[in-house]
């Protein structure tokens, strides 16, 4: 009866020790992926959301003034004929 407990014992040790390794495995293989990742993008040359509308509000304000630009264009044209 005791040998029986003793290799049920030991079974469940190396049930857990398996159990913690496969999860070590897995939150190393996530921090390797996320790292790798990191590794890529920062290769890309991305620009943060503040700098993105900062141009998007100049290309709106220099659409405006061109459009501003051609109407007076036109204006002078047509005085000239």
């Amino acid at each position: 009866m005791q040998s029986e407990n003793k290799i049920i014992a030991d079974f469940v040790k190396v049930a857990n020790s398996a159990a913690g390794t496969l999860a070590g495995m897995g939150r190393e293989a996530r921090e390797n992926a996320r790292e790798k990742m990191k590794e890529a993008m920062g290769g890309m040359d991305f620009v943060s959301r503040e700098e993105f509308d900062a141009v998007k509000d100049m290309a709106a304000m220099a659409r405006e003034k061109v459009e501003i630009l051609e109407a007076r264009l036109a204006a002078l044209e047509a005085k000239s004929k």
